[in-house]
């Protein structure tokens, strides 16, 4: 089980459902504020009975790879090329496990990014 403030309740990222709507997930691919494994499952297919999703307006590929941790390489698609999860960060970029405030204004850039998005009723 987690214990780590940031790895809990802070986003590692964002994955989106089969209805097109995204949900931030954190450092354990749960839901925000989850640190019990028991519920550890895959976001992007997962937790559709929890009312966590969001469904944007105009967030295009190019946005996404724009929020992702090193462009493309912080994205995973699936077999159709389809964009279904964006990494904010990875080991060498986690704002916790470096000194250089860069990457803590890095990381809050993009989530700054992500929060202005028009949001779709």
């Amino acid at each position: 089980m987690l214990n780590n403030f940031f790895r809990i309740n802070l986003p590692y990222g964002i994955a989106k459902n089969e209805n097109g709507e995204w949900m931030a997930f954190n450092r354990e691919y749960m839901p925000l504020g989850f640190n019990d494994t028991s519920f550890k499952e895959h976001p992007e297919y997962s937790y559709s009975n929890i009312p966590i999703y969001t469904k944007y307006k105009r967030l295009t590929e190019t946005f996404l790879i724009e929020i992702a941790h090193d462009g493309e390489k912080g994205l995973s698609r699936n077999e159709a090329g389809e964009i279904l999860k964006v990494f904010f960060y990875d080991d060498a970029t986690n704002p916790v496990s470096n000194s250089k405030d860069l990457f803590w204004e890095n990381y809050f850039k993009k989530l700054q990014k992500l929060s202005k998005m028009e949001k779709s009723n």
